[in-house]
């Protein structure tokens, strides 16, 4: 087989009709013939270029409010028969078909619709492109004779290949654009399957689509995965394993974060943001979180985000050399002032004052990203044969939902304390126990096989005082041990979820100690 092939007609018939004329007028000076449908034939007349309607190619009106308008056996023919196969030219032949040497297409926008919000059941039913992935499949699968075009940002490349090679494509550009062909085609199914998923029942066509609850929608019968290549990424969590981030086209979240400055993000860099960005999100006041290898080193509240900084970089600020800062609301001068101080590998914000921006532009290294807020309703986890999928840890409590369980009830202050704490503490890796004071970590023992471990661990690194603060854990004390070491360590009120067969003897413990204790009847396990 010829491997460049000469390209005579194409089929073009575009949602996105950006670039389009530009890119038909250049096929048209290698004499090759527009063939088009509807609005994408009338983009091109109104340009002045000559277009050979569908129908006339088919013998076949449009028909059906346009649903039927490709699906012809000299559409299809044209593009699936292969050219050095004697039968299958013989058969074209026979039957008046003429040869489609490339398609260029793009689907109706499913996506953009369904999310549209009021749009109606009838008209995301409706945008279910059925002609297009068609066309898009079989130019496709025959590649050897037909490029498949479905991405606008190919145009400029293959006009310049067609120029290079008197109106001609070669193989490999063909085998390229087949790829990308099918994969456009698979996530577009992706995205039908599991939009309509998510509708309990058809609607009457013109009400509008009502989609179920993410906090109560049950789980796909098939997890469908379907995110592009974001980035390549230099490496993964260690220099010898390869890494790429894929992103799910919203714009939202760290993958979706646009980065203002510094060196390329890393694997690591992007596992820290997530972290820290997520736990900055948990407080309604300023807040900055400080995360080292996904543990809250410092994080804290303030009333404004230089005071949330300092306080939370007050914390552990040996940890926090080398760390990625999450913080939850427009990073000004005042704060990047204080923040430039410190080495940072990265930082996670809504926005940057330009100020702040000019005095960060000295640390050329410093990644800067602004990131739009999204909250992930699922999270997936890989284990070997499968995933897991899980709803994400939104757990909240509020204080008329906890349950005081010792004779002595927390103060004002060591509620507010004790809350605070608990948005912390599910960020933080079993076992965990955070000490905090006045909106502000103290301390914090993470990742410990064992609850003491991680509340000795936790006083052991402290360096600001902790008399007189309150301790949180994400889940039960199984013994007295537990409790009776974070008050040795200076705690007055400790916040867990209980369900402990031991609830008796910690709740005795803490009565014999004169703390206050509360319940929440949640679990913040981070695995």
């Amino acid at each position: 087989m010829s491997s460049n092939k000469q390209v005579r007609r194409a089929l073009l018939s575009v949602t996105d009709k950006s670039g389009l004329v530009e890119f038909a007028r250049k096929l048209t000076k290698y004499g090759v013939e527009l063939v088009s449908t509807g609005g994408t034939a009338k983009a091109l007349r109104d340009a002045g270029l000559a277009v050979r309607d569908i129908s006339e190619l088919t013998g076949f009106p449009e028909m059906l409010d346009g649903r039927v308008k490709t699906l012809h056996p000299k559409v299809h023919g044209g593009i699936l028969h292969i050219r050095e196969n004697a039968q299958h030219v013989a058969a074209v032949e026979e039957h008046g078909i003429e040869p489609i040497d490339m398609v260029v297409v793009n689907l109706y926008a499913f996506e953009k619709t369904a999310a549209r919000e009021g749009a109606k059941f009838a008209e995301v039913i409706e945008n279910i492109d059925i002609g297009g992935p068609s066309m898009v499949r079989s130019a496709a699968k025959n590649f050897e004779d037909v490029a498949i075009v479905t991405s606008t940002a190919d145009y400029p490349a293959l006009a310049e290949e067609l120029a290079a090679n008197a109106g001609t494509l070669s193989r490999e550009t063909r085998w390229r654009l087949a790829k990308k062909a099918f994969a456009v085609t698979a996530a577009y199914d992706t995205a039908i399957a599991n939009t309509l998923e998510k509708i309990a029942s058809p609607e009457p066509a013109e009400a509008p689509v009502q989609f179920a609850d993410p906090a109560t929608a049950a789980f796909p019968e098939a997890l469908r995965i379907n995110y592009p290549l974001a980035m390549s990424l230099r490496y993964g969590e260690n220099p010898h394993q390869k890494a790429a981030l894929y992103a799910d086209g919203s714009g939202t979240g760290i993958a979706g974060g646009k980065q203002l400055q510094g060196k390329e993000l890393s694997y690591n860099n992007l596992v820290d943001l997530d972290a820290c960005w997520d736990l900055a999100q948990e407080f309604d006041e300023p807040g900055v979180a400080i995360i080292k290898h996904t543990n809250p080193c410092g994080a804290a509240t303030g009333a404004t985000i230089l005071e949330a900084y300092q306080k939370a970089l007050a914390a552990d600020p040996v940890s926090a050399f080398g760390g990625v800062i999450g913080i939850n609301r427009e990073v000004d001068e005042a704060a990047a002032e204080e923040i430039a101080k410190l080495f940072v590998e990265a930082i996670a914000a809504p926005s940057f004052s330009e100020a702040a921006r000019l005095r960060f532009a000295a640390k050329k290294n410093l990644r800067l990203v602004e990131v739009k807020s999204a909250q992930t309703e699922r999270v997936v986890k890989q284990v070997s044969g499968g995933m897991l999928l899980q709803d994400a840890d939104h757990g909240h409590v509020i204080a008329a939902e906890l349950k005081t369980v010792t004779e002595r009830k927390p103060t004002e202050d060591e509620l507010a304390a004790l809350l605070f704490a608990w948005r912390v503490c599910k960020h933080v890796k079993s076992n965990a126990i955070v000490y905090a004071r006045n909106g502000q970590t103290i301390s914090v023992g993470a990742g410990q096989m064992s609850r003491v471990d991680a509340a000795k661990f936790g006083a052991l690194k402290a360096i600001l005082p902790l008399e007189g603060c309150v301790a949180a854990s994400d889940a039960f004390f199984p013994f007295p041990d537990g409790l009776e070491t974070v008050v040795a360590a200076g705690a007055t009120a400790v916040i867990q979820p209980g369900g402990s067969v031991r609830d008796d003897e910690v709740i005795a413990a803490a009565n014999r100690l004169g703390v206050a204790m509360v319940f929440t009847g949640m679990r913040h396990f981070r695995h």
